[in-house]
């Protein structure tokens, strides 16, 4: 699994920050054909040339060249590239930096409405406009402006951006999603942990996802569940292990990677203490 924008290296991607955060990147060789990748911050890919397929849970799309794709923080997905001629920018929108535009374009959000978790409106797919083709020309220099207020020209390109994007998202899914995280409004707890209890994701990153603070999320998840959270993953876990010894064909060991232990021993220890034999006897 690669998480993004952390794991971009330097030999595969040229890259623009703004205040150390991650705003754009242009992938400069052929990528990998196929990986499945967690996106720690919401991100906007332009494709350039070639085509590729996003695989999740719930939908399956294809895009080439002129789609634009919104896929929010916290999505997992299966990326497979079509052809080597693939070609791609990616835009990274930190919340900080949403909040702020949102707080001096208020005007634009007066009537917008919040959205109830939905879990396809995390990823979203326009056409891309003159305009934007324009704008997305205009980036390319700036991967070799050398100035001191590169920060600031790239904050205005983010700014341009995303009222770029407003003008183009015609369901206002979009705007409801940016405006939600300018009102701090948090996931809900229990779609949040259905959702990602598989996944391997540590306390502080579910945590963000959520929307709270690692400490709040944790009062927030006791008060609610009764349990903490740490332990409500493993009993879950197990759980989902016990439905594939009986319902699959998977060996223990496909079954210990499947629900996010690393080390099959672990999982062995863990199952037994938990129903009291080991994962292959329970299977017998």
């Amino acid at each position: 699994m690669i998480r993004v924008p952390s794991f971009m290296h330097a030999e595969e991607f040229q890259s623009l920050k703004i205040k150390d955060m991650t705003f754009v990147a242009y992938r400069n060789q052929d990528p990998p054909l196929k990986n499945e990748v967690f996106f720690e911050e919401h991100a906007l890919i332009f494709v350039l040339e070639g085509e590729k397929k996003f695989v999740t849970p719930q939908q399956e799309i294809h895009v080439k060249k002129g789609n634009i794709v919104f896929i929010k923080r916290g999505y997992y997905l299966m990326q497979e590239t079509i052809n080597k001629q693939y070609r791609s920018l990616v835009f990274f929108f930190n919340e900080k930096l949403l909040k702020e535009f949102v707080g001096v374009h208020l005007a634009l959000f007066e009537e917008t409405r919040l959205n109830e978790p939905d879990a396809n409106t995390g990823l979203l797919v326009f056409g891309i406009n003159e305009s934007l083709e324009k704008f997305i020309d205009s980036i390319f220099p700036y991967f070799h402006l050398q100035t001191p207020y590169l920060n600031y020209f790239l904050n205005l390109k983010l700014q341009e951006l995303l009222l770029h994007l407003l003008a183009i998202d015609p369901s206002g899914e979009l705007k409801a999603l940016i405006y939600a995280i300018y009102k701090g409004e948090k996931a809900d707890l229990a779609y949040l942990m259905q959702s990602y209890y598989l996944k391997p994701l540590s306390m502080e990153e579910l945590s963000r996802l959520s929307g709270r603070s690692l400490s709040a999320f944790k009062r927030d998840f006791q008060k609610q569940f009764q349990t903490s959270p740490a332990l409500w993953l493993k009993n879950k876990r197990l759980e989902y292990a016990r439905l594939l010894l009986a319902n699959s064909q998977m060996n223990v060991s496909e079954i210990s990677m499947e629900i996010g232990y690393e080390s099959v021993s672990h999982f062995i220890k863990a199952f037994k203490e938990k129903y009291g034999e080991t994962p292959s006897h329970y299977r017998e």
